[in-house]
């Protein structure tokens, strides 16, 4: 039977769905991926994206229990109204082989009909049982990926911190931007905006204070941590020319997550991209010592932010892609 989760979801319910997708875990994913926190699988439960609404399906057995579950993203700002973001699609491996997968897509599909989408991606591990179903329903890989890993202390210890031209400098702050920081962060958000998209129907949406503020809040809200690093140019009244952001979706994760970092056209080629993150790594590892590694996605065909990481100590995990299927 199928069911849609309640909002917010009870205990009882977060704790079933976090059994499901941490089976779902230790099944797919090699031993070194650490799991998802009960904190984490919480919060993105009870709290939806800043640019989204969440639908939450369940797959139940006979006996109430969970043996599946669907976490679908319907975008609420332009320009992306029409897509979608399927975050979870996974079937407890005790229960698979029996149709669960495919109910779920056809319940995930005639919610994306109903709602006017025209296309829907997810984020897929390369080589195992989910590619060969999101291959089967219609996705196709628009943009291969890599995971990759680095070990934080041993980045600290071994790579040094390269020095920034005259006039830069950097600047730190833990959730959300400072005010007097703000309008400079949004701008430099601004310069994503041309390279994230290339043939994907999603288009990232408008930066501003607004959003880059919501943004970190929600990381927050759902009980995580966020630090960004910036280098600011003195000469252009402290403006944000490049940044780098590590996040924690609980504050006991021994793995923090890299988001974005971005250089600004106009100082790229000057080695901020590394300089920023080799910055921020020193600062996490300051304040965050029980962190031992960082993960990070990247797509292939990005040689720049590849060899940057190359040279931090990152190595390469596994190697994923973000599929899409036109509806």
């Amino acid at each position: 039977m199928l069911i849609t989760l309640g909002s917010p979801p009870s205990d009882a319910e977060t704790d079933a769905w976090h059994a499901v997708v941490t089976a779902a875990h230790v099944r797919d994913l090699p031993a070194s991926v650490p799991e998802p926190s009960r904190a984490e699988t919480s919060g993105k439960l009870r709290i939806p994206p800043v640019d989204g609404r969440n639908v939450h399906l369940v797959a139940t057995a006979r006996d109430g229990s969970y043996e599946g579950v669907a976490s679908l993203v319907l975008f609420t700002d332009e320009p992306t109204r029409h897509a979608a973001f399927l975050d979870y699609l996974v079937v407890c491996p005790g229960a698979r082989r029996h149709g669960l997968g495919a109910m779920l897509w056809t319940a995930i599909r005639d919610e994306l009909m109903a709602d006017g989408r025209t296309s829907v991606s997810t984020v897929l591990e390369l080589g195992g049982a989910g590619e060969a179903f999101v291959d089967s329903i219609g996705f196709t890989n628009m943009r291969p990926l890599g995971r990759y890993v680095q070990r934080v202390r041993q980045a600290v210890d071994e790579v040094p911190q390269p020095a920034l031209p005259d006039g830069l400098r950097f600047a730190d702050w833990p959730g959300v931007v400072p005010d007097e920081r703000a309008e400079a962060f949004a701008r430099a958000h601004e310069a994503l905006r041309d390279t994230q998209a290339g043939e994907l129907e999603e288009r990232a949406p408008h930066w501003d204070v607004d959003r880059v503020r919501a943004t970190a809040r929600v990381i927050g809200e759902r009980g995580g941590l966020i630090l960004t690093s910036a280098v600011l140019d003195t000469t252009d009244g402290d403006a944000v020319v490049a940044y780098t952001e590590i996040v924690l979706r609980d504050p006991a994760d021994t793995r923090a997550l890299q988001y974005d970092t971005v250089v600004v056209p106009s100082h790229q080629g000057h080695g901020l991209g590394r300089a920023v993150k080799r910055h921020l790594l020193g600062r996490l590892s300051e304040l965050r010592p029980g962190v031992r590694e960082i993960s990070t996605t990247v797509a292939d065909d990005n040689t720049a932010m590849l060899a940057v990481n190359e040279g931090l100590g990152y190595r390469s995990e596994r190697p994923a892609g973000l599929f899409q299927a036109k509806l």
